[in-house]
């Protein structure tokens, strides 16, 4: 398998791929950047939605364009507006610092925003056939100059019966564009398009396998996406013996993950690309001899990874395509055991997810997170069995003789409460929790935390551990409290709940410039 620095891109846009966490091309960009880096010959591409089709027809062009041309030089046509929108932020997302615009066009937005964006001058048009034509109608968007034609899931757009704007579309685009067809399927219609606007075409495709976990119980939960460590820790501690790989995309989101739980007091750690080969053994062999029960890794890092007792794989993030969904999925259920494979998705990842489902004959069915009060209801049940077993051996003579002192002076009911909120207190408590559910209109949601602005940011020297470092020495806050960090370039917000950010609030509000953070209540649309 190939790396993205030997498909022939450029640095800069190496970078960025580095930043969005892709570590290793899919088979579909492996085939189709090389060729459309060339510009010589179209494609046609057999290759399924969640492939990776969009970064490997989104990159090549973001690379070939003219960046002293103010005029639309690529069309990518799509049968659906979600779908435009979709790869209108995915281009946007990988253009890095290059000045490119990206302006989706559907039926159902107003088409007045849409005259002011193509006003403006545009570089990338992504668009339904139907408002494209609209737009070619009334003149507003010209495609004279367009170097790339894209006709992104033709066979759909065939079954919609937008053939024939596409068939329009394609007469009137210069002759000398380069056109890339990518299709799930290969009708006769969508061949017969081929033969008759594409000259010199490569074709190229790309199959996904069936699924191997036939033993593993698919499930998914919607959540947003600042909910899913939440959802995580929910996952973890209803669960008698958790023992499982959670799935992230990026680096970065691995240490974040793996750091979030190790300050909520689970066995977890991770593993990814940057990580010296000693790192990684070591903490594969804590994770192999159960010492660590929760390991947090990206699709490359754990390659190789043969573990046969896993009870979970959560995908904490969508995977890149469908066969890294198999992968993970086929590491649990093994050795005769049923096993667990979690999904979490946003609102607009569930495409993808039906994606998966369709390419990998596959049923994931939606599940309901447990609420606090389960988790806590389960944990007590559990508390209590293991109370009980004990009970049933031989216990020690010391024991029952203070047992029995206790009970000289005090009710057999308030010791047994007494030990048990001594020993559970930390853990029985709701307050380690928060709700998850739609957030409000307000500063504060409706889970009782707060998010808060820090007018510092990188060009300030703050970073997460120092932000972290200011607000638990001048608080006295647990670090386990502080969530959802992110540092930008001239400022940051952090969330914590409702109680602790009124104190961290208060703390910071006289501070003097230069001196300190300025903290305040972060603004809500």
């Amino acid at each position: 398998m190939k790396t993205f620095d030997q498909l022939g891109l450029s640095e800069e846009t190496l970078k960025v791929l580095k930043l969005r966490g892709f570590e290793v091309p899919t088979p579909i960009q492996e085939k189709a950047i090389p060729i459309l880096l060339k510009g010589k010959k179209d494609i046609i591409g057999q290759a399924q939605t969640g492939t990776g089709k969009t970064a490997a027809f989104g990159l090549p062009i973001l690379e070939r364009l003219d960046k002293n041309l103010r005029a639309v030089q690529a069309l990518i046509l799509t049968p659906t507006r979600e779908l435009a929108i979709q790869v209108a932020e995915e281009i946007h997302s990988l253009k890095g610092k290059n000045r490119v615009s990206v302006v989706p066009i559907y039926g159902g937005q107003s088409i007045d925003i849409q005259l002011r964006q193509l006003k403006k001058g545009v570089d990338i048009v992504v668009g339904t056939p139907g408002r494209v034509i609209d737009h070619l109608n009334r003149k507003t968007l010209k495609l004279d100059k367009i170097s790339f034609l894209v006709l992104d899931e033709a066979d759909e757009m065939l079954n919609m019966g937008f053939i024939d704007d596409v068939e329009q579309i394609m007469k009137i685009t210069s002759k000398e564009k380069q056109t890339l067809l990518f299709s799930a399927t290969m009708p006769a219609m969508i061949i017969k398009i081929a033969q008759k606007y594409m000259s010199d075409y490569e074709t190229i495709k790309v199959t996904t396998g069936g699924l191997t976990a036939t033993k593993t119980d698919q499930i998914y939960f919607e959540v947003s996406a600042s909910d899913k460590f939440e959802a995580l820790c929910r996952i973890i501690d209803i669960e008698e013996q958790f023992y499982g790989l959670v799935f992230c995309r990026t680096k970065r989101d691995v240490d974040d993950v793996a750091n979030h739980l190790m300050e909520r007091g689970y066995d977890a750690e991770g593993l990814h690309g940057d990580m010296s080969q000693a790192q990684r053994e070591k903490v594969l062999n804590k994770f192999k001899k159960n010492t660590l029960n929760v390991l947090v890794a990206t699709d490359v890092a754990a390659r190789g990874i043969d573990v046969q007792d896993l009870t979970h794989v959560i995908n904490f993030a969508l995977p890149q395509d469908p066969e890294s969904y198999v992968h993970r999925i086929g590491r649990t259920g093994r050795a005769g055991k049923d096993g667990i494979a979690i999904t979490f998705v946003t609102p607009a990842e569930y495409r993808r997810l039906q994606a998966i489902q369709r390419q990998t004959k596959t049923d994931i069915r939606k599940g309901k997170l447990p609420n606090v009060a389960e988790v806590i209801k389960t944990k007590k049940a559990r508390i209590k069995a293991v109370l009980h077993e004990i009970t049933q051996t031989s216990l020690v003579n010391d024991y029952i003789q203070m047992a029995n002192e206790l009970l000289e002076k005090n009710p057999p009911t308030d010791i047994i409460a007494a030990l048990i909120q001594y020993t559970f207190q930390d853990e029985l408590s709701a307050k380690n929790y928060v709700e998850i559910h739609q957030r409000s209109g307000s500063g504060v949601d409706t889970k009782g935390k707060t998010r808060l602005f820090v007018k510092n940011g990188k060009k300030d020297g703050l970073t997460r551990n120092k932000l972290i470092k200011h607000i638990t020495e001048k608080c006295h806050i647990s670090p386990s409290q502080i969530r959802d960090i992110h540092i930008l370039d001239s400022f940051s917000f952090v969330t914590l709940p409702f109680h602790e950010a009124e104190i961290v609030l208060s703390s910071f509000k006289n501070q003097r410039k230069g001196n300190s953070l300025s903290i305040s209540k972060a603004k809500t649309r």
